[in-house]
Parts: structure tokens; sequence; C-alpha cells
């Protein structure tokens, strides 16, 4: 992680929506990045739910072309969506953390003012998260695509039961997997559904993708840590179809004999980090690592 020096005269404010904790911290922390002579740009889908009106809105695009800075008030949730609408703006993320667990979003909501005035001296880290480029292939021809952070996920949608797919990594055959599913994972997203289906955990500076197999028939499947260079390639043998899951948020239908192709975005994000950050200090708060047991 390098310091991130440059002035910040813009900064974007995007918050989950609906809810009234978010809409308060929103006032309070536009009301403060006034007081400091800076422009408050809010983004319109946040602004509409929380009211915030006498507010300048912006779409991501216009976030995209004119802030310095997108500060997200919300959950791990809230953070990928942004990143992923802002991914090809290459806008610094600056997390506040209104939801649960918190992976990504770093400054807790007591400590949000102190935080924001160690963005503005310029005393935060930047450290880069690569993303997934994935697309789904019918027939060769490409019928669905987007991007995700965390992970992609194809998994046996609404059947009760088991399905096949054909696993190639860089066009060379790895097995055929009869699973629930399986998760295609980046370093960010190694602490996501990935975690919880028994893969690594992979630190961030880390160049790999986690190919994680979900619920495999044969215990034999183990989770594997592939090149981030690499291309995975997850064909759906027929009779059975699938569901794609994006960072959880996107999805598609896939249909027998689609393949889904994942690789490495050109694109990336940069993540802002208060000076104090320690990934591992992370791990140990979030995962009760060391935690004192509870009787």
């Amino acid at each position: 992680m390098t310091e991130y020096g440059k002035e910040i005269r813009t900064v974007a404010l995007i918050g989950k929506y609906l809810s009234l904790d978010i809409a308060e911290s929103l006032r309070v922390l536009s009301a403060y990045l006034c007081e400091r002579g800076v422009r408050v740009l809010v983004e319109e889908s946040t602004a509409a739910a929380v009211g915030a009106d006498g507010f300048e809105t912006a779409s991501y695009a216009a976030i995209g072309e004119s802030a310095d800075v997108a500060v997200v008030l919300g959950g791990d949730g809230t953070m990928l969506n942004s990143a992923r609408c802002l991914a090809e703006y290459d806008v610094p993320l600056v997390g506040v953390n209104q939801g649960r667990l918190g992976f990504m979003t770093d400054i807790a909501q007591q400590d949000m003012l102190a935080g924001i005035a160690q963005m503005l001296e310029g005393r935060f880290k930047a450290e880069r998260r690569f993303l997934l480029d994935a697309e789904v292939l019918r027939d060769g021809a490409c019928v669905f695509n987007t991007l995700a952070l965390n992970d992609v996920v194809v998994n046996k949608g609404e059947i009760g039961r088991m399905i096949e797919m054909k696993v190639e990594v860089d066009g060379e055959f790895l097995y055929v997997l009869r699973a629930d599913g399986m998760i295609v994972s980046t370093p960010t997203g190694s602490t996501a559904y990935a975690l919880s289906a028994n893969g690594p955990i992979l630190q961030p500076s880390v160049e790999g993708i986690a190919v994680v197999p979900l619920c495999p028939h044969a215990l034999s499947y183990r989770p594997i840590t592939i090149s981030n260079q690499s291309r995975v390639d997850l064909t759906l043998v027929p009779p059975h179809g699938g569901r794609v899951h994006f960072d959880g948020q996107a999805r598609f239908d896939a249909r027998p004999g689609d393949c889904v192709r994942i690789a490495r975005s050109a694109h990336s994000v940069t993540l802002l980090h208060p000076p104090d950050y320690s990934y591992f200090a992370m791990l140990r708060e979030k995962l009760h690592w060391s935690a004192t047991p509870k009787h």
C-alpha cells in the first residue's frame, strides 16, 4: 500500500438505500465536508432514498468524471455495488461501516468525522484490488457480461439436486464437477462466500484467483488457487442449466451447454484505508480470532 496524497476537492457520497442511520450520517458528513470547503456530490439514487434535499446530486457517470474520492456509507454490499459502477472511472473508494461485518468498510460509524479528516489531510493509504470479467457464452456468442469484485458463483438455482459442469483453466481440462456449484473468487472475495465453502483466505496482494467447489459430491474436489492471469471456463453439462451470480447482486439464468468464462478484468478499484489499517488486524476482529471465549 502507498500513501494517497492527492488533493481532494470533490467528494461523492453513496449510501445504502432506505436506511435512517445512513440518512443521518450522510447529512452530518455532507455538512462537515462543506465546512471544509469540499464540494459534495450525493449519488442520485441515494439522495432519492434518504431525502437528501438541497444537495447536489449526480449519477455514477457524473461521479466518475468529477469526484476525487467516493465515500460509501453502508456495508460490503454497498461497497461492492459502488465498486462495480465506478470501476471504469478509477475513483478511489472509502468505506464507513454501517453494515454487519464490513471487510471493506474500514471506518467505524462513531469515528466517521475523524477518519474523513485524516483522509482530507492525505494520511490514508491506497490499495489496488482487481476485478473479474465474467461472460456467459451460448453457442460461442456472449449473451451476458458484467464485472465482479468479490466472486462469480455458478449454482443449481432452484432445483433440489446437484448439477454438473466441465471445468477448464486456460483451455486445459481440469475435471467434471458434480456439486451444488462453483465459486470463482478474487482475493477480495476470499473472505466472503468462498470462505464459508472452506476456500482459502487470500491476502489482497496475492496474485491469485480461488476456485472453490460448492458442496461437491466427492471430497476429493478441493479448492485450488490459480494465477490471476488464468481464464476459467465453467460449462454446464446437459440436461441441467444453472444460475450465475455476480457479487451476489446481479444474476443470469444459464441454459444447459452455456459456458461461464471468467478472467481478470482490465479494471481495478482503489480502496483507501486509514493510516492504522492492518489486513491481519481486520481479520482478527471480523473473524473473532483469539477472541475471549464466551461462557
